[in-house]
């Protein structure tokens, strides 16, 4: 039992290496495209293409877990969620940021205006705000600090993901191929975490008559 334990751990810490530096990946390239000029004719376009993409890449993934968690029944993946989180969150912070920066020079009074005149960047920054306490609350002590109610914040990655595919759409107009996927992605989560949780119910209800 004790090398099962060890295994296991060795495993997840190995898996959390690989899936960090994998994740960190997309932040190193951009560096280094930045210094080599190695991001093409348009580098601003690049940086917020990437970080966008990778950003609503990585929530999708965090939301996966839990999903492909319950299907195989190891427990230790739930382990990846909170660094596919904060990697999704790391993204949509430097997106933005580069919104403020090169298309706003950081002016506050045209950001809002930005932000209430066109609805692409108003639920791009709506998902924003929504993911911040979402960052703020997910260490393990907060965890036990709110109890239940963690649970309940920590619903509404599919909303802000939601909002996130949304604003991708909105954004690409012509083609929605890549959007699209995102889409069915999502609601492919969303049908399984369905599923799933009407079998515990079910299986409570049985539990419950027994």
């Amino acid at each position: 039992m004790t090398i099962s334990r060890r295994s296991t751990a060795a495993l997840v810490t190995y898996l959390k290496l690989v899936v960090f530096s994998a994740a960190l990946w997309p932040f190193l390239w951009l560096v280094w495209g930045i210094f080599h000029d190695g991001l093409g004719a348009d580098p601003v376009d690049t940086i917020t293409r990437v970080t966008g993409d990778w950003g609503l890449r990585f929530l999708l993934l965090s939301l996966a877990v839990t999903p492909l968690r319950r299907l195989t029944g190891w427990q230790q993946l739930q382990r990846l969620r909170r660094m596919l989180g904060l990697f999704g969150f790391f993204y949509v912070c430097l997106h933005f940021l580069t919104w403020a920066l090169f298309d706003h020079s950081l002016d506050v009074a045209t950001m809002l205006e930005d932000v209430l005149e066109r609805p692409y960047i108003t639920v791009g920054f709506l998902a924003l705000v929504l993911l911040i306490p979402l960052a703020v609350t997910s260490t393990r002590s907060m965890m036990r600090r709110l109890g239940r109610n963690w649970q309940r914040l920590h619903r509404l990655a599919y909303p802000i993901a939601g909002l996130g595919v949304l604003h991708f759409w909105w954004l690409v107009k012509a083609d929605i191929t890549e959007p699209l996927i995102y889409a069915l992605i999502l609601v492919g989560l969303l049908a399984i975490r369905l599923v799933l949780w009407r079998r515990r119910r079910q299986v409570a209800a049985r539990l419950a008559v027994g």
